[in-house]
């Protein structure tokens, strides 16, 4: 072959790979649209949340309310969340801990984080199994976690965590950290914000110009992301927003234009129908044709709820089987922990983390870069609508009634199932004994059925309604783990 050709074929096959890394996206959401979204953060399925700010200072809601929107329950003397809270409670509350005229602003003085050991906080996330973390950088009260200018100048004090108490850069110390362990590294970004002069004004454009788009470059620029997570979206219009404006920036001129990846609250009615993967919020039994992610705490409340007791907590199985759910039905799932303002992940979230982690290091092959398969579970009959109690937000709970705690009359979640390439993975609620039928699985002359974690010999046979496994008796010793089981079965269809 001579040298020409050689350099021609050459050419040739590089020119896919040349063409997309000079794709050009326009800020229109047809071509925004159009951008995969990059095969890591489908591949993750667990990422941990973390809201930690001012907020996390006064760190008080009722049960079943946000805590991180307190200043806006404050200043308004309203409160909306599950179990129809009395609007006047947080200023109650605030009245009588703090004084009538004590500001808000003044817990900056307080939010000093002088127990935060990031390196500490990166190896309970490690531990945990998740392989992404999402942390405020700045939520809707417009305080910074790292030294944001922009900040402090919009609300004409110390308005951001190097400026503030803490005198330090919280953000950066954390994604250093978090780096380090092969984590990726998010951050959450309000778009809007309660209290700013300039937003108040409703002077958006400047609003945008000069604060938001400058900000969100910053954390771009310097921090090098892997995700940027938006919200409070829902006030304005995505062209008020200038939200595809940004978008083709970091698609085509940020430093991580090739490898971000970017959620759906980009603008008022564009939750769910463009921008990156889709987002929900406390709901069950979501899934789309499209990557996604649920995101909920461990309790009713993202930020740290000092009100919260043990039984506002979802336990660790319950939390398992939350994110078996929702990756069975092709998503991820976001856990939050709230820190404290001390800079202390509180104990029971370290504890849960840690529980989930154990369980992942078993299970993970049939969580991490799987699929959904053509159904997501296994129901036995009965009524499969979950009914929450109490409020709009779903209990984590709920998974519990799908599963071992069934209401009389309602259908149970007998198997999850995920897939990877032709191995099918079923997991378990509970660990079946003797004879158990998965319908519409069909396996082949070759196919093996094993369970992750122990060496027991899992016996099957083809039957006419799917495969019929033959699962001996096991002692509490001999089970691999806790919280559910999962049957590997290779050759599957």
């Amino acid at each position: 072959m001579n040298t020409t050709i050689r350099n021609l074929l050459l050419g040739l096959a590089l020119l896919p790979a040349t063409a997309n890394a000079q794709q050009k996206y326009q800020p229109t959401w047809a071509s925004i649209d159009s951008r995969p979204v990059p095969a890591w953060f489908e591949n993750a399925k667990f990422g941990i949340f973390i809201h930690w700010g001012v907020y996390s200072v006064p760190a008080w809601a009722p049960k079943g309310v946000y805590s991180e929107w307190y200043q806006y329950w404050l200043q308004n003397r309203q409160v909306s969340g599950n179990n129809n809270p009395q609007k006047d409670m947080v200023y109650n509350y605030h009245k009588n801990r703090f004084g009538d005229n004590y500001s808000y602003y003044n817990f900056a003085d307080q939010f000093k984080a002088e127990d935060y050991d990031p390196a500490a906080w990166a190896n309970v996330l490690q531990k945990s199994g998740a392989k992404y973390v999402v942390l405020t950088s700045k939520h809707h009260d417009g305080f910074a976690l790292w030294p944001s200018k922009e900040a402090s100048k919009a609300f004409g004090r110390p308005w951001n965590a190097v400026d503030a108490a803490a005198k330090r850069d919280l953000l950066g110390d954390l994604t250093t950290a978090v780096k380090k362990t092969g984590v990726k590294m998010g951050y959450y970004y309000s778009l809007y914000e309660w209290y700013n002069p300039v937003y108040k004004a409703k002077d958006y454009n400047k609003y945008v110009d000069e604060h938001m788009f400058p900000q969100i470059k910053e954390l771009v620029n310097n921090y090098k992301p892997d995700m940027i997570w938006t919200d409070g979206e829902w006030e304005q219009t995505d062209t008020t927003w200038k939200a595809r404006d940004i978008i083709a920036w970091m698609y085509n001129e940020s430093p991580v234009k090739d490898s971000i990846v970017i959620n759906d609250r980009w603008g008022k009615g564009i939750r769910q129908k463009h921008g990156g993967f889709y987002t929900t919020e406390y709901e069950a039994g979501a899934s789309f044709n499209r990557p996604w992610e649920e995101c909920r705490g461990m309790g009713f409340s993202f930020g740290y709820n000092r009100n919260e007791d043990i039984e506002d907590y979802n336990s660790a199985q319950a939390l398992v089987l939350l994110l078996v759910d929702v990756v069975s039905s092709g998503g991820n799932l976001l856990l939050d922990i709230g820190p404290d303002a001390h800079g202390k992940i509180p104990p029971i979230m370290q504890e849960r983390l840690l529980q989930i982690g154990k369980w992942l290091s078993v299970n993970g092959e049939a969580i991490y870069d799987t699929r959904k398969w053509k159904q997501a579970a296994q129901w036995t009959s009965g009524d499969r609508t979950y009914k929450q109690k109490g409020g709009h937000m779903a209990s984590g709970e709920y998974i519990i009634k799908q599963t071992i705690d069934p209401d009389p009359g309602f259908a149970v979640k007998q198997a999850f199932f995920t897939t990877k390439g032709t191995t099918l993975y079923a997991i378990a609620p509970e660990m079946p004994e003797g004879k158990w039928l998965l319908r519409d699985v069909m396996p082949a002359a070759n196919t093996t059925v094993t369970l992750l974690g122990s060496d027991k010999k899992i016996g099957w046979k083809k039957v006419k309604d799917g495969i019929e496994l033959d699962v001996p008796r096991m002692t509490a010793k001999e089970l691999p783990g806790d919280y559910a089981y999962t049957f590997k079965i290779t050759s599957a269809k």
